[in-house]
């Protein structure tokens, strides 16, 4: 496994001489620890599978270096950096067994036939392959297939890395949080840098310590699950990490206050010094809102709707101009359209120009 260092990292398809706000990847610099699971996170276009193409090496980047243990292979071959790529497809062959598939990237790099046997008895183990090793991979399931080619990116004990690309796309929901907790498991087991993409915040927030967040070619945020959803660093992060969402509305904030529609949300530290031409929002999530009855020196809201999500409810209010989705909480009875919303001050983050902004205690 490897440490890998990306500095000031950046890739346009049209060239390099293309205007920076054209580049697929803006400029990245971070570091991903020696035997981490990460997750790269964003919707379709923001960059996440060209960021995975230029550590694997199949795509050399315009600017910027890439380093394995500090050791640059920024102009190296896929082979070169000892990368193992698992994608969105099955990538076996039908003709070969289960056993013979596993074996084949032990067998190029002329490994001991005991230590081949070994190796491959080990990982189809830990998928769960083991019956079929001697079956013909062409009969298997969609699932089992995939499982095959995890296991071909997973058998090599060398590799410095395993990169995921979107690799349950092709799998039955119910089979993918199978497929996820194998892979976290797996992960424990034998140590090695994962990194995985996805556009499923679900897939990254059960596999990774660490999840990266991209958004229009950049990294927004890298942190635990549980730092992107109570501190997110971006609006983008919290719009897009939870169901639903984070409230994210313009404000005008002075000191501990916020201004909404003309109302006032308490905040539980300062702001007092915000950027003059700056964009003003406050951001909170639906989980820390609470829905109560009309009362004096309550923030008064109209009901919308209210989603019943089995384990939980939520309202979808209205403000003056303003929409919040707020908590229903457990046993309260909505009489009507008229309602209250009380807001956990700790928990209201303020943002200028979609950046998070650390008030004062």
């Amino acid at each position: 496994m490897a440490r890998i260092d990306l500095v000031d990292l950046a890739h346009s398809y049209g060239g390099n001489d293309a205007p920076a706000e054209s580049f697929a990847l803006k400029p990245v610099t971070m570091t991903w620890r020696r035997g981490g699971a990460y997750a790269l996170l964003g919707p379709s276009g923001c960059g996440k599978t060209t960021l995975l193409n230029l550590i694997s090496g199949i795509v050399t980047p315009s600017r910027g270096q890439i380093l394995f243990d500090g050791v640059d292979v920024t102009k190296q071959s896929t082979q070169r950096r000892n990368i193992a790529q698992v994608f969105q497809f099955p990538v076996i062959y039908d003709t070969m067994t289960v056993g013979q598939n596993l074996a084949f990237p032990l067998k190029n790099r002329g490994m001991a036939k005991r230590e081949i046997e070994a190796r491959v008895a080990e990982i189809a183990a830990l998928l769960d392959l083991t019956p079929y090793l001697f079956r013909k991979a062409q009969r298997l399931t969609a699932d089992a297939k995939q499982k095959i080619s995890l296991g071909r990116g997973l058998v090599r004990s060398d590799v410095a890395a395993v990169l995921f690309d979107e690799p349950l796309t092709v799998i039955d929901p119910e089979l993918k949080w199978q497929l996820r907790s194998k892979l976290r498991a797996l992960h424990r087991e034998l140590d090695v840098t994962m990194i995985y993409v996805t556009h499923d915040q679900t897939e990254a927030l059960t596999f990774a310590d660490t999840v990266v967040v991209m958004h229009d070619g950049r990294v927004v945020q890298s942190g635990t699950p549980a730092e992107l959803f109570d501190r997110p660093a971006h609006t983008f992060v919290g719009y897009f990490i939870g169901s639903p969402g984070m409230n994210i509305v313009p404000a005008e904030v002075r000191g501990r206050e916020a201004r909404v529609s003309g109302h006032t949300i308490a905040l539980n530290r300062s702001y007092d010094r915000l950027p003059a031409a700056a964009k003003i929002e406050v951001g909170v999530r639906p989980e820390f809102v609470q829905i109560a009855p009309p009362a004096p020196g309550l923030l008064g809201a109209n009901i919308e709707r209210i989603d019943d999500l089995g384990r939980v409810r939520f309202a979808h209010v209205r403000v003056g101009d303003t929409r919040f989705s707020a908590k229903v909480p457990a046993g309260f009875s909505v009489p009507g359209k008229e309602a209250a919303l009380v807001f956990d001050p700790s928990r209201v983050h303020v943002y200028a120009d979609s950046l998070l902004v650390e008030g004062t205690a």
